[in-house]
C-alpha cells in the first residue's frame, strides 16, 4: 500500500490523525449501538466506515500494485473485503480494513521527523532577494533568479545562491550548511552558499549555482531519499504476501469444493489477512522511537532502528552535539601592569558597536563581570577592520580588539603576548588582543565550549563495545583536534561539508563498517 499523504503545509500533518480517528469512531458507533441503529436506519450502520475504509484500501492498493508492478500484502485484504461485502458481514470488513489503515498511519509517524527536517530546510531559502537591475539593486522573487545574475546581501538576511563575492566583505554564518560554530569573514573571490546568514557587512555576489544544484539543495535531496527508508522488517508483509497469497487462495478454493459454504470461505479469507504482521512492526518502531524520543533520541525509522544492535562505528557532529554552537570567551589575560577594569575597558570601548558574533560574545563575557555598567561606555568612532578586527576612537585614544595581525602595529609587545596567542591558537581558538593606543593591554579567546557530560557519554559507548567513535565537523583541524582531546575522542575529520560527511560515511559502509551518525542539526 501507498503511505498517507502529508502535505507541505505543517498544519496539515495533523491530517493523518483525523482520518483513523473518524475510522474507528464509526466502527465503535457500529459495535455497540448495532441494535439500536438497525431499528433507527434503513440499512447497516457498518456500511459507512466499510466504504470509506474499504474504498482507500482499495484505492491504495490498485495504486500500489500498478506502481511497483506486484502484489503487495494489501491484495489479500482487498479480496476479504470483497468477500465480507458479498455475504453481509460489514462491520468485520470495516474492521479489517481499519487495521490496515492504522497500520498506515503507525507508520507515517516515523517519517514525521525526517519531513519535518525537509521544511526547516526549504525554510533557509529566502523567497525574496535583491537583484541587479538596470544599474540598481531591486528586490525581487528567488524564482526570478538565474545563473549569472548578481545578488546583494545586508545584515541579517540569508544568501539566496551559491555563488562567488565579488564586492565588500561580511562575516557568514554557514553552521546551517558546513556546520562550522564561528561566523567565517568572507571578501572578494570568496565562495558563499545559499542558506547561510549575513551577521555582519554588505556583500554582492555572482550567482553560480541555484536550486537542486546548490550545497542545499543537495541536501534537502539527500534528507528527501532517507524519508521512505523502511526497515526489513516493515517490508516482510509485501515479500511475504508474493507466496502467501496463492495459498490462501487456493485454501479457499479447497474449502468451497469441500463444503460449499461461502462463510467458511470468508472465514478463511479473514483469518488470513496479514493485519497483525501489518500492525506488529509499525507498532513496534513508534514504540521504540516514542520511548527514544522521551530521552531526547529522535529516530527517523525502522531500518535504523533494526540496524542499531549492528553499529560498529558512531560518527559525531560537532557544533551543537559536541559543543553547545555558541562562542563564548574560554581565555581573558592582563598584560604589563594593566588592571583587569582598564583591559575590560579598552574591549568594551572597541567592541561595543560591533555587530559581530565575536564581538557579542566579548561584550557578554564583560557584562558578566560586572565591574562596571557596559551602558555607560560612551560611543567611539567604529572602525571594521576586515580581516583583523575593530577599532574605536575616542577623543585622543585608539582601543582596538584584534588578531595577531595587530601586532605589527604595535610600539612593540612582549613574548608573553605572543606565547598567549600562540597557545591559544593552539587550541583551535578565535584569539585577539586588547589594544590601546599601540600598547597591547591583554589578550581574550573565544571558542564554541563543550557540552556537559560529553567525555562521559562517550566513556559509556566505549563500554558498550563500539569500536571507533569520529567526529566530523567543517571547522579546521585545530579547532577539530583541541575538541576531541577534550571529549576523548582519538579520531576526526575537520574541513568537511554536509556531502564530505555523507561520503565519508559511505566510505566506512564500503569497509564493512555499520555506521551511526549522531547530530543536531538539519545540516545532519
Amino acid at each position: 500500500m501507498s503511505s498517507l499523504k502529508i502535505q507541505g503545509n505543517p498544519m496539515m500533518q495533523y491530517k493523518i490523525f483525523i482520518f483513523p480517528a473518524v475510522i474507528g469512531v464509526l466502527i465503535l458507533i457500529s459495535a455497540v449501538f448495532e441494535y439500536v441503529l438497525t431499528d433507527l436506519l434503513p440499512f447497516n450502520f457498518s456500511v459507512i466506515p466499510l466504504v470509506i475504509a474499504g474504498g482507500f484500501v482499495i484505492k491504495s492498493t490498485i495504486e500500489a500494485t500498478l506502481e511497483l508492478k506486484k502484489i503487495t500484502a494489501g491484495m489479500l485484504v482487498v479480496l476479504a473485503l470483497i468477500g465480507t461485502t458479498y455475504v453481509g458481514e460489514f462491520l468485520p470488513g470495516a474492521i479489517v480494513a481499519f487495521m490496515m489503515i492504522f497500520g498506515e498511519f503507525l507508520e507515517e509517524l516515523t517519517l514525521q521527523k525526517t519531513k519535518n527536517a525537509v521544511r526547516e530546510l526549504v525554510k533557509l531559502v529566502p523567497t525574496t532577494c535583491r537583484k541587479l537591475v538596470d544599474g540598481e539593486y531591486k528586490v525581487v522573487s528567488i524564482k526570478q533568479i538565474r545563473e549569472g545574475d548578481f545578488v546583494q546581501v545586508i545584515p541579517g538576511e540569508r544568501v539566496p545562491v551559491d555563488g562567488v563575492i565579488i564586492k565588500g566583505y561580511a562575516a557568514i554564518n554557514e553552521s546551517s550548511i558546513t556546520g562550522e560554530s564561528m561566523p567565517v569573514d568572507k571578501t572578494i573571490e570568496d565562495n558563499v552558499y545559499v542558506g547561510s546568514l549575513n551577521e555582519n557587512g554588505v556583500i554582492e555576489v555572482k550567482t553560480e549555482k541555484i536550486g537542486g544544484d546548490t550545497v542545499l539543495g543537495k541536501i534537502i535531496k539527500t534528507v528527501h531519499m532517507a524519508q521512505n527508508n523502511k526497515g526489513k522488517a516493515q517490508k516482510t508483509a509485501d515479500k511475504f504476501a508474493k507466496y502467501f497469497l496463492p495459498v490462501i487462495l487456493l485454501s479457499c478454493v479447497v474449502v468451497w469444493f469441500t463444503t460449499y459454504e461461502i462463510m467458511r470461505v470468508m472465514s478463511v479469507l479473514i483469518v488470513a489477512c496479514p493485519c497483525a504482521l501489518v500492525l506488529a512492526t509499525p507498532t513496534a518502531v513508534v514504540a521504540s522511537v516514542g520511548n527514544a524520543a522521551k530521552r531526547g533520541v529522535l529516530i527517523k525509522g525502522g531500518i535504523a532502528l533494526e540496524n542499531n544492535a549492528k553499529i560498529t562505528t558512531i560518527c559525531f557532529d560537532k557544533t551543537g552535539t559536541i559543543t553547545k554552537g555558541k562562542p563564548q570567551v574560554v581565555e581573558f589575560r592582563t598584560f604589563d601592569d594593566f588592571s583587569e577594569m582598564e583591559v575590560l575597558k579598552a574591549a568594551a570601548i572597541a567592541e561595543k558597536n560591533s555587530q559581530h558574533p565575536i564581538a557579542k560574545a566579548v561584550m557578554t563575557f564583560i557584562s558578566e563581570k560586572k565591574q562596571f555598567n557596559i551602558s555607560e561606555i560612551p560611543n567611539a568612532d567604529f572602525e571594521m577592520l576586515f580581516g583583523r578586527g575593530v577599532r574605536g576612537r575616542l577623543g585622543d585614544d585608539i582601543y582596538e580588539v584584534s588578531n595577531r595581525k595587530a601586532l605589527t602595529d604595535t610600539n612593540g609587545h612582549t613574548d608573553e603576548v605572543v606565547k598567549f596567542i600562540d597557545s591559544q591558537e593552539k587550541l583551535g581558538r578565535t584569539t585577539m588582543v586588547i589594544v590601546k593606543n599601540d600598547q597591547v593591554v591583554g589578550g581574550v579567546s573565544v571558542a564554541d565550549t563543550m557540552r556537559e557530560h560529553v567525555k562521559e557519554t562517550i566513556d559509556e559507548l566505549k563500554k558498550l563495545g563500539i569500536k571507533r567513535m569520529i567526529m566530523l565537523t567543517g571547522d579546521n583541524e585545530n579547532t577539530a583536534q583541541a575538541i576531541c582531546d577534550e571529549a576523548g575522542l582519538t579520531e576526526f575529520r575537520a574541513n568537511l561539508l554536509p556531502e564530505d560527511k555523507l561520503d565519508f560515511i559511505k566510505e566506512l559502509q564500503t569497509a564493512g563498517e555499520m555506521v551511526a551518525m549522531v547530530g543536531d542539526g538539519v545540516n545532519d
